[in-house]
């Protein structure tokens, strides 16, 4: 009869949120009850009991202080309204992209037009702008009209914004970034 397969180590359960019930490390804890009423310091076995008499986990809120603080909850509920907060935190939460508006040393004055309104919309809405200047062909050696052009954007995006990187060239291209106020 062959032998039974060789069992793996059983390691504790990986923890990604509070310690609760037999998991608190710690001797003692500061209890707080489900009214939110301070119990004081006492043993962890005691207070686990007291907590499963009423009913509920113990759940360690501040493990960083000492003793620790720790709180009669119902462990699944409170790992749900956890959940709930991340989650709406990060709804609140505003990226911000960056947009590029791409142009040409030579531009005629519709076009730069068209192209600013794009700027300052992207700029409300809170987004960094790229402002790419493309040469071609003799257009490189005539660098100075592309930096005129990002000079004019950028005292026409004066009030709403800051040059993050002021033009510089990289290649066949000039570059500058504005960012919102």
């Amino acid at each position: 009869m062959p032998p039974p397969y060789p069992r793996r180590a059983q390691t504790p359960p990986q923890f990604t949120g509070p310690r609760y019930n037999e998991f608190i490390q710690s001797q003692k804890v500061r209890v707080i009850d489900e009214n939110g009423e301070n119990l004081g310091v006492m043993f962890t076995r005691e207070a686990f009991e007291q907590a499963q008499e009423v009913g509920l986990d113990l759940v360690e809120i501040s493990p960083n202080s000492d003793p620790p603080v720790a709180k009669f909850l119902d462990i699944g509920r409170f790992k749900y309204e956890a959940q709930k907060k991340a989650n709406e935190q990060r709804k609140k939460q505003k990226t911000q992209e960056i947009k590029e508006i791409k142009m040409r040393p030579n531009i005629d004055d519709h076009d730069y037009d068209v192209k600013m309104r794009k700027v300052f919309e992207f700029l409300e809405e809170g987004d960094k702008v790229k402002v790419t200047m493309r040469f071609r062909g003799r257009e490189m050696a005539h660098g100075e009209l592309g930096m005129n052009v990002l000079r004019r954007v950028q005292e026409q995006t004066a009030e709403m914004a800051k040059v993050e990187a002021h033009p510089r060239m990289e290649g066949r291209q000039m570059l500058m970034v504005l960012a919102p106020k």
